[in-house]
């Protein structure tokens, strides 16, 4: 298995080092995206010296959330968009019918709040799947400072069309895949995004419940536990609580033939 690269250590609290919160300095709290290590997965992706200082001089705070706990909800305004930093996160959105629908899966270097874009409001909520941590990126700021790096104004071009097309790719896999297609492509959806960040692609941990991912692929949860099941049969995964194994890629591939 390739090796896992390490997660970088959660920053000092107060918790932890015993100091108490009002002798930390504001400096300590600053996030700076010359130096995160998720810096070529997010906003700063191809921006030079210069250019990382202004938007260093952006990103005003780190907000810690514990599990289970809220970002934003629907319907409040929209400020900031967010880069995750540790962690993972779900958005959900209200259904028809009232119920809450798992309408993502964020990872480490995922930006967050780009659906309160065009409506000045939030349409989902955003929820810690694990302890987390975020960089707040205030839009009006960011969206004045594009106006003057061209190579900034391009990154967040591209993460509206990104986000454009997630879209598109999810009403694909819930208008026309089959169960199994589906839960093939969210977990090949995933391998690559933990290569990305440096994590092997191949095993790793799924924060979300087996209720929630059958929320976020529009199947039942007795369907999703029986599509794990078959897959560990056939071979394809291992499966250890919420650790996945990766068995055997190529089939996985297969099964979603053309789509993925």
């Amino acid at each position: 298995m390739p090796a896992r690269s390490p997660r970088p250590a959660p920053p000092a609290t107060p918790a932890t080092t015993g100091a108490p919160a009002e002798v930390i300095s504001i400096l300590a709290l600053k996030a700076h995206c010359s130096t995160c290590s998720l810096r070529e997965l997010c906003l700063p992706v191809g921006l030079d010296a210069n250019d990382m200082k202004l938007v260093d001089a952006t990103v005003r705070r780190r907000t810690r959330l514990r599990k289970g706990e809220t970002l934003y909800r629907a319907g409040q305004p929209f400020s900031a968009l967010y880069a995750i930093r540790l962690g993972t996160l779900k958005t959900t959105v209200l259904s028809e019918d009232g119920r809450n629908q798992v309408a993502g899966y964020h990872l480490q270097g995922d930006l967050v709040g780009l659906d309160g874009l065009g409506t000045e409001r939030h349409g989902c909520e955003a929820v810690a799947l694990e302890d987390s941590e975020v960089c707040a990126i205030p839009f009006g700021e960011l969206e004045e400072l594009a106006r003057s790096v061209p190579a900034l104004q391009r990154n967040l071009h591209q993460l509206l069309a990104r986000e454009i097309s997630r879209d598109h790719g999810v009403m694909l896999v819930l208008g026309s895949m089959r169960a199994e297609e589906r839960l093939a492509s969210f977990l090949l959806n995933l391998s690559r995004r933990y290569q990305l960040r440096g994590y092997s692609s191949t095993e790793f941990v799924l924060r979300m419940t087996r209720e929630e991912i059958g929320s976020y692929l529009g199947l039942k949860l007795e369907t999703v536990s029986r599509l794990f099941s078959r897959f560990q049969d056939e071979g394809l995964l291992e499966v250890g609580g919420r650790t996945v194994k990766i068995l055997d890629l190529d089939a996985l591939r297969k099964l979603v033939g053309h789509r993925e």
